[in-house]
């Protein structure tokens, strides 16, 4: 307890006492945590990243710096998350395509991509295996079931591209 005081105050991170962060993961200067999140180890999380109230991020997933993650997200193994990438209240990342209890492997979850300068509108729902391309933005209430690419601006269940030179670096 007293090394993840010291480590709190000498990295400028803040984690709400209400929180449950694994000591086995990697913080970056300058982070958030905010109430009932549940970091697990081997995690990654960047600097300057805010992370809202009720917040899971499961082992070995990686985020960016900068990143703001909005409260109740779900982020699953086998998730990377670029930088300066913006995750709205309720989205959740699944990591298994054909989910069941039995026989279930953890080590079998699917890698998912989101590429810097993302930004993810509320309770969107991202399908395992998935690369978002940077620059692009996935509206409110989406499903996203194919890959996204550079500059895309999608929205809709299954998501549809509605433009796909939505915004320039």
């Amino acid at each position: 307890l007293f090394i993840k005081i010291y480590l709190m105050v000498k990295n400028n991170i803040y984690i709400h006492p209400s929180s449950v962060v694994s000591e086995d993961c990697n913080i970056g200067e300058g982070t958030k945590i905010w109430h009932f999140c549940h970091i697990r180890e081997g995690a990654s999380i960047g600097n300057n990243v805010t992370i809202g109230q009720n917040v899971y991020i499961d082992q070995d997933v990686v985020i960016g710096d900068n990143c703001k993650i909005q409260n109740n997200v779900s982020i699953y193994k086998g998730v990377s998350i670029g930088d300066n990438v913006f995750i709205g209240p309720s989205v959740v990342f699944t990591n298994d395509l054909y989910p069941m209890v039995e026989n279930w492997n953890k080590n079998a979850a699917t890698e998912t991509i989101v590429e810097n300068n993302v930004s993810l509108g509320a309770n969107s729902t991202i399908i395992a295996g998935i690369k978002i391309g940077e620059f692009s933005l996935i509206g409110a209430g989406s499903v996203v079931t194919n890959n996204i690419t550079k500059n895309t601006l999608a929205y809709g269940n299954p998501a549809k591209i509605a433009s796909d030179n939505y915004r320039k670096e």
